[in-house]
């Protein structure tokens, strides 16, 4: 009877040199503690290339994954945090702090204490009182305008110089804090740059007006805090030459006209983009949003000619008169513009 023939032996399963042809999950095939060794964890599944790029759905690697966000709920470059996102930064408590030393100097006169008796004295302690209230105001200005687009659906500024109130780490640094130093300094009024770090495509067309008009508000909550301090430290029928309330008087003149200038519907100005939300998308908005620093430095210099600028300011001083029941605001005011300029003084 002939032997039958043995059957053909086949090579065990799990044979290093056999290829694997099921479609089990290639990450439960990994060595057990892969991915506690660097030199494994590091390296995708099977192919050799970096995980990241391999991309398992849930392990925060592939395009996918950058697509849908850091790993913490945000998109298109949005930061995500705690609550120090909306705190303010060191730097503008920093500025703050000094404001608040300058203008107790300035509240003591503490500059004629010093200099020798007899000798006129030129202060220098008012004008800086001014100077870091009014990068103070910017800072709150702009602050407005990040906060109502953060609400409105802009997140990118979340944790950044504009919602932690850095007037010196804005990404346009020179439009929004040195531009208004010098509008200050050459026109005696206040005036902002224009808010160019607003992503407009990303906030709706109804809710664009209300990020524009934000800064403009914020100016005249501003102005109107420090007129009514001035108003209370300098009672009606009273006079004063103290050089901190006139410091607080002119800040409230500058905050004023930040307010009513930013109003008016030239590119660079906040104005501007509550016309522009109005009107259906066209080249020409985008084109005056790029230009818009240049409005912003022509109409300073129309405001600047002196003729103008004589109307200007009057029209702004009879506004204090009209609404400030103290007559003698309007010359607090004009101290504190010759505490500022005290070369011309």
């Amino acid at each position: 009877m002939p032997t039958p023939e043995p059957a053909p032996r086949s090579e065990p399963t799990d044979a290093p040199d056999t290829p694997r042809t099921d479609t089990a999950d290639p990450w439960e095939r990994m060595p057990e503690g892969a991915l506690n060794r660097p030199e494994l964890a590091e390296r995708g599944p099977g192919t050799g290339a970096p995980a990241k790029e391999a991309g398992k759905p849930g392990e925060g690697g592939g395009d996918d994954a950058e697509d849908s966000g850091s790993g913490d709920g945000s998109k298109d470059g949005e930061r995500a945090g705690g609550v120090f996102d909306f705190l303010p930064s060191p730097v503008f408590v920093l500025v703050l702090g000094l404001t608040v030393f300058a203008g107790w100097l300035s509240w003591r006169a503490v500059e004629l204490d010093w200099a020798p008796e007899g000798t006129n004295v030129t202060p220098l302690l008012p004008p800086l009182f001014i100077l870091l209230g009014w990068i103070v105001s910017c800072a709150v200005h702009e602050y407005a305008h990040a906060l109502a687009a953060h609400l409105a659906g802009d997140r990118s500024q979340r944790g950044g110089a504009y919602l932690r109130l850095n007037p010196f780490g804005f990404r346009h640094a020179f439009a929004g804090t040195v531009l208004p130093v010098l509008y200050l300094g050459f026109g005696a009024f206040g005036l902002n740059g224009p808010p160019a770090f607003v992503a407009w495509d990303r906030i709706p067309r109804g809710r664009r007006a209300m990020v524009a008009l934000a800064g403009p508000l914020a100016s005249l909550v501003l102005a109107a805090a420090l007129a009514v301090t001035v108003s209370v430290l300098v009672p009606p029928g009273n006079d004063t030459t103290n050089w901190a309330i006139a410091g607080l008087a002119f800040l409230a003149f500058l905050n004023l006209t930040s307010a009513l200038v930013n109003l008016l519907p030239v590119p660079g100005l906040d104005g501007f983009e509550v016309l522009a939300a109005a009107l259906p998308e066209r080249r020409w908005v985008s084109a005056a949003r790029v230009n818009a620093l240049f409005g912003s430095v022509a109409v300073f210099a129309v405001l600047w000619f002196p003729a103008l600028r004589d109307l200007w300011v009057g029209a702004v001083y009879t506004l204090f008169r009209t609404v400030m029941p103290n007559p003698t605001f309007e010359g607090t005011v004009f101290l504190g513009e010759l505490l500022l300029q005290f070369w011309n003084a």
